[in-house]
């Protein structure tokens, strides 16, 4: 447990590594510990951490001054931002409509029997994990299937094994 002092002198103790804190406040001061920023911030916390656990979420809120519920609230607003932990290679299957109507459900249906995992969970050996989105603007595709950045379209549930084993190298 440690110690964290904001800039208006209040102390709270947060349960995080010291060098956890130390990049925390490094994001915040970069974007001058300033509550308009909040959405900026917890990108940059994301893509440090791949996650924003809640004891990062009260960090954040000390350092710009905002209640802990609205870092909250922000947080699980926004499908982007994640409370637990990715895979190593995050599985986003699009269930918009024109992919849904073109079968992603089948497509995720068969993500989640090959993997053994449900969508939001990680596997054991947190290489995979399943999310849903509702739109990536590439609906010609469909139904399109997102690991990471690379974008998979006109997935069929028989391409789900070939896609799994380019990452299981």
């Amino acid at each position: 447990m440690e110690k964290v002092t904001g800039s208006d002198g209040v102390e709270v103790r947060v349960n995080l590594p010291k060098e956890k804190i130390g990049k925390i406040n490094e994001i915040c001061d970069a974007f001058n510990n300033d509550p308009g920023e909040l959405i900026n911030v917890l990108h940059e916390i994301q893509h440090t951490f791949g996650y924003i656990p809640a004891e990062v979420q009260d960090v954040v809120a000390h350092n710009l001054h905002l209640p802990v519920a609205q870092v909250y609230g922000v947080v699980t607003f926004y499908t982007f931002f994640s409370m637990i932990p990715k895979g190593e290679h995050p599985v986003s299957v699009c269930t918009g409509t024109a992919c849904y109507v073109r079968g992603a459900e089948r497509v995720l249906e068969e993500f989640r029997k090959e993997l053994g995992v449900e969508v939001g969970e990680t596997t054991s050996d947190g290489k995979f994990s399943i999310n849903c989105l509702r739109c990536v603007g590439a609906c010609g595709l469909a139904p399109v299937v997102l690991v990471g950045e690379k974008v998979y379209g006109r997935v069929s549930p028989d391409g789900v094994k070939a896609i799994i084993a380019e990452y299981k190298k």
